[in-house]
């Protein structure tokens, strides 16, 4: 998983709905004062990794409770953004949005999620990973006031990209997950210097490192491609595992042989729709999977984040995705 449901009492998912994902600080969201904020988190924080266990998921997130979206939180931390005046870019749907506006160099500060992966390493005993925005994504969810050179910008998100990493694998993940969906949005881009930004992310980086590569927030993006834009091009990376959908866009898998010795995380949730998966609806998608990846290669997941769900419906699609797994299992066993 990535995001989880927050929870009602934590978010207004009315308003965290009613807009584009929020790129900038989105503070108004949050439905508790700011002295009592990390005490929620920390609490919300709680309640999504029991979910997890509970639903039997063997590798356990933080659920993003602490983030307004996947990526502002850390892009906002950086040194060269101007916070008092946000620019504007185009979302990946083609409309505007308020965006960090860059106004220097880009450099982390100081490190951003350490303490979420401590206090989720206080908190379960399983395999458990954190996500971070990647340097391509953040380089297109920003104005670009300062640099002469979108590449040289992407470079610099990297540098810092990869400094959090390898303090997120200190403080004790076990995965870091880069999570990269402009790379399916502007693929022209990524291949000219997104690629390239990829791999400064992941110099010297030691640790189990996946990336993941989507069509966006179901609940915001409503229409699928038939297949990626960018994916094959993955494959010579030092990444270890690629992330992507398969469920609501019925992707064809055959597609997946291109990364021959990745782990792939198989999105097998449909997060446009609330209904509820069966087990062997979940099955099938993983058995699409198998005559492409080896078994032990896949690891199975939501297409997406859990983000704008009810948390009841996030829980039930998670049993769901669990039990169809071990019907796989079985069947391979």
């Amino acid at each position: 998983m990535g995001s989880y449901a927050q929870p009602d009492w934590l978010i207004d998912k009315v308003k965290l709905a009613g807009r584009f994902p929020p790129r900038v600080r989105a503070t108004e969201l949050w439905r508790v004062d700011p002295e009592f904020r990390e005490q929620a988190f920390d609490d919300a924080t709680v309640l999504a990794i029991r979910d997890q266990e509970r639903a039997g998921i063997d590798i356990i997130t933080d659920g993003e409770m602490r983030r307004e979206s996947y990526s502002n939180r850390f892009a906002t931390a950086l040194e060269g953004v101007d916070l008092d005046n946000p620019g504007i870019a185009l979302d990946r749907s083609g409309e505007p949005n308020p965006v960090p506006r860059i106004s220097g160099k880009i450099r982390r500060k100081h490190a951003v999620e350490t303490r979420d992966v401590e206090f989720l390493r206080a908190n379960t005993d399983r395999m458990i990973k954190i996500t971070v925005p990647g340097p391509f994504t953040m380089s297109q969810q920003a104005q670009n006031d300062f640099y002469t050179d979108e590449a040289e910008m992407a470079h610099d998100y990297a540098v810092a990209v990869n400094a959090e990493i390898k303090d997120l694998f200190a403080a004790g993940a076990d995965i870091v997950q880069i999570d990269e969906p402009y790379m399916q949005a502007r693929p022209a881009k990524a291949r000219d210097y997104g690629l390239a930004a990829l791999k400064t992310a992941l110099e010297g980086v030691g640790g189990r490192t996946a990336l993941h590569i989507c069509f966006g927030y179901a609940a915001l993006i409503h229409e699928r491609p038939e297949g990626y834009n960018f994916l094959p091009e993955l494959a010579d990376t030092a990444l270890d595992e690629i992330s992507v959908e398969t469920a609501q866009s019925e992707l064809d898998c055959s597609v997946l042989a291109k990364l021959p010795g990745k782990t792939v995380i198989l999105g097998v949730l449909d997060l446009s729709t609330q209904e509820i998966e069966m087990p062997e609806v979940v099955a099938t998608r993983i058995r699409r999977a198998l005559p492409y990846v080896p078994a032990e290669k896949l690891v199975i997941a939501p297409d997406c984040g859990f983000k704008y769900l009810p948390r009841e419906v996030a829980y039930a699609k998670m049993e769901a995705m669990v039990a169809g797994a071990r019907i796989v299992r079985a069947e391979l066993a």
